[in-house]
């Protein structure tokens, strides 16, 4: 990637974020950055969960569309980027539940508590979003993009490196390179400077083990219980699951769910295929 590319990368995020008004609300002494796009209207409020070692910037390509007639809010949940890392868990304790207090909390106060909101979640950020819209209700329309949680086989072929151990910055920069290719997108010409420095930025600021929650299970529960129209979207070369079988046994699973496989796209499937998300979040939350 050039210096060029670098630049520019760096130049789009800033435009999305100019587009956003920044919150700081606390809650029980965590700090939660918010981010909020679009304007005031008669439909619920939309509410997007980022993945792990994530951001914001995992919607960013979506953030334009998506607040093009309604207010759309997008966290740094805390223990990433530019919020507080939440409380620790002592180990073996469930680590979500301060997470999720603080999201909670900060967000009834931008929007009052028990407004509905439409919610939705990638990857970590979609088993969170599930858990979040048990505890909260007042949940409209539920989407999941390669959530986790699911509990089935992942179809990972290539290896993940330590980018935290990497001896150098040419080492490091080699290293979430790798990871991109390995976890979150599958075609090589979508991993552009764009994509790397969303990545670069995000696994730098995050402070919380999503790993261990994302692959805990939980997801087919708390869609039983939450019981609200959803839908289900997967990348079809997703490596964290098999999508087809998965999305058709959850659609079976509960009534009113909808899943889509979209075609060509890796886990990332809201960067890697944003215009087909896009519409395919905007036809269901409509």
């Amino acid at each position: 990637m050039t210096t060029q590319e670098e630049t520019e990368a760096r130049e789009a995020i800033a435009r999305i974020d100019a587009l956003s008004t920044h919150y700081d609300p606390v809650h029980e002494g965590v700090r939660v950055r918010w981010r909020r796009f679009g304007i005031d209207a008669a439909r619920p409020p939309l509410v997007l969960l980022h993945g792990g070692h994530g951001s914001w910037m995992h919607w960013l390509r979506n953030a334009e569309a998506l607040s093009a007639d309604r207010t759309l809010w997008l966290p740094d949940m805390p223990g990433f980027n530019e919020s507080d890392a939440p409380p620790r868990m002592a180990p073996g304790e469930d680590s979500l539940p301060p997470l999720l207090d603080a999201l909670g909390g900060t967000l009834d106060q931008l929007i009052g508590a028990g407004t509905p909101i439409d919610l939705g979640g990638f990857s970590f950020g979609g088993l969170t979003a599930a858990r979040f819209a048990v505890r909260r209700g007042a949940i409209r329309r539920f989407a999941l993009v390669g959530s986790g949680g699911h509990g089935t086989l992942r179809r990972m072929t290539a290896q993940m490196i330590n980018w935290r151990a990497a001896p150098d910055r040419e080492a490091e920069r080699a290293a979430l390179l790798n990871n991109l290719a390995a976890l979150m997108l599958h075609d090589p010409a979508a991993i552009d400077a764009l994509a790397f420095e969303i990545h670069d930025i995000s696994c730098h600021g995050t402070r919380f083990r999503s790993k261990e929650v994302s692959q805990s299970g939980g997801l087919q529960q708390a869609l039983g219980t939450l019981g609200v129209p959803t839908l289900l979207l997967w990348g079809e070369y997703d490596v964290t699951a098999d999508p087809r079988p998965l999305v058709a046994r959850l659609v079976a699973e509960g009534p009113g769910r909808e899943g889509v496989v979209i075609d060509g796209a890796g886990h990332w499937a809201q960067y890697e295929r944003a215009d087909e998300v896009n519409a395919r979040l905007l036809e269901f939350f409509r």
